[in-house]
């Protein structure tokens, strides 16, 4: 059985992942999942895919060659602004908040956006695996919870008029963005 970590430090991240890796009734997963909150670099690129293996080879070197790693990295990108701020959203939620976030939109009519979850995943063998799940949304007035980061502005396209932060945690895995990522990087890991 394979010990895949995570390096994650946010507890509801892993929660979700837990529950996205969880195997169907009556099989037995082929792996074990682990957390290690890792203090990896921030790596300033356009690239999701990019910044997920730069990411992910710091982890290898940190935790050793051998061991079944993955990174997760989530973006939301602004129709209006060409994408931005992407990759950058953990920071522009930090300085700015959700309100401002969503009065950045206030003078365009488009306020369609993306959300995007990368993972990267390196094997015992030191191969690299990407995945990538992207929804399309709007970005809306914060509705519901504000405990998970922007959830609460971002309303899919196919939830109904609902934010991910109104709807329920098995309603949103079925069509987040995590979710679908998950969704293929599950199917690899069962396949193995």
């Amino acid at each position: 059985m394979v010990d895949i970590v995570f390096v994650t430090g946010n507890a509801n991240k892993l929660k979700e992942v837990q529950m996205l890796l969880a195997p169907e009734e009556g099989v037995p997963p082929p792996f074990t999942l682990t957390n290690n909150p890792l203090d990896l670099l921030e790596v300033q690129d356009a690239s999701l895919e990019a910044i997920g293996i730069a990411k992910c080879k710091q982890a290898v070197q940190e935790l050793g060659k051998g061991q079944a790693v993955f990174v997760e990295d989530t973006a939301l990108r602004f129709d209006e602004f060409n994408g931005l701020p992407g990759a950058y959203i953990k920071w522009f939620l930090k300085s700015m908040g959700l309100d401002k976030i969503v009065k950045l939109l206030e003078p365009f009519s488009n306020k369609g956006a993306e959300a995007v979850t990368t993972i990267v995943y390196a094997d015992e063998q030191g191969q690299f695996h990407t995945f990538q799940g992207i929804t399309r949304g709007n970005i809306v007035p914060s509705r519901g919870p504000t405990t998970f980061g922007w959830d609460s502005i971002f309303e899919p396209l196919e939830s109904n008029g609902k934010t991910y932060a109104e709807m329920e945690k098995t309603e949103k895995n079925l069509i987040s963005h995590r979710g679908k990522a998950f969704q293929d990087f599950k199917k690899f890991l069962y396949a193995q």
